[in-house]
């Protein structure tokens, strides 16, 4: 493949959670490709503007913008909001989302809320905000990001597990209805991750060990692991992908 298929020059993206972790790493890859890149965070303003800052250097245009994905004006907000400040969004990276560690028996029902709303929902709600535009453009891309609990689910993360899985089931209905107008929409899953938000599971000796075990590659992996799969499925490299779940866990779903 020549480089000029992974070239994303001109188009504008919107990376949800991107202030850091995975979100952050691929921000930065699709801009290192040409992308212009809008900054999603909740609540995280000052690591968003470090982000855009870090992308702007890069020579692209960056934006940092802040929305609570759990609030549905902010969801039906944002494409707009990021259309006035970069363009309309040709690529958008589905990251954020809020996972809650309980048993199942002691699940309550603002967990369950919070959880459907943002990791669930607001998938919806995005996709219906700038899809539509891509397709009366002729391009674009969806990726959600999805997880390893699709096929292993944690026992503590019942509801967060479940709706990976049914969001797994919202890209494989989407990519056959929008595929005509040029517009493919998959899920990149990946494993065990270093990011911030497992920082403290992962300190656990025993438990990292216990999931390093698990793994075939034999480690835990890195946010940039995650990003070469990421502007694959973006580019025109990766156009007749479509509807597909890309696992990025060192082998740990077929273990």
């Amino acid at each position: 493949m020549s480089d000029a298929q992974f070239d994303l020059t001109g188009r504008v993206a919107l990376v949800t959670g991107a202030s850091r972790g995975i979100g952050r790493a691929l921000a930065l890859a699709l801009a290192r490709h040409g992308a212009a890149v809008a900054v999603h965070a909740a609540s995280r303003a000052a690591e968003a503007e470090a982000v855009a800052r870090e992308i702007a250097a890069i020579g692209v245009r960056s934006t940092a913008i802040l929305a609570d994905l759990g609030d549905v004006a902010a969801c039906r907000g944002l494409p707009e909001a990021v259309a006035a400040r970069l363009g309309p969004i040709d690529i958008l990276v589905l990251n954020a989302s809020t996972e809650i560690r309980q048993d199942w028996q002691a699940i309550d029902l603002d967990a369950f809320d919070r959880q459907v709303a943002v990791n669930f929902r607001s998938t919806l709600l995005l996709i219906q905000g700038t899809v539509p535009g891509m397709m009366a453009r002729g391009w674009g891309r969806v990726v959600t990001l999805g997880s390893i609990q699709e096929v292993k689910p944690n026992p503590q993360l019942l509801v967060y597990a479940a709706l990976k899985s049914a969001q797994a089931n919202l890209v494989r209905n989407l990519a056959r209805q929008v595929a005509a107008a040029g517009v493919t929409v998959n899920n990149l899953a990946p494993g065990a991750i270093a990011t911030e938000r497992n920082r403290t599971v992962l300190a656990d000796a025993e438990y990292r060990a216990r999931v390093e075990a698990q793994i075939p590659a034999g480690r835990i992996g890195v946010p940039d692991d995650c990003a070469g799969a990421c502007v694959l499925l973006c580019s025109e490299a990766g156009r007749y992908i479509n509807g597909s779940t890309l696992f990025v866990d060192g082998g740990w779903h077929v273990a």
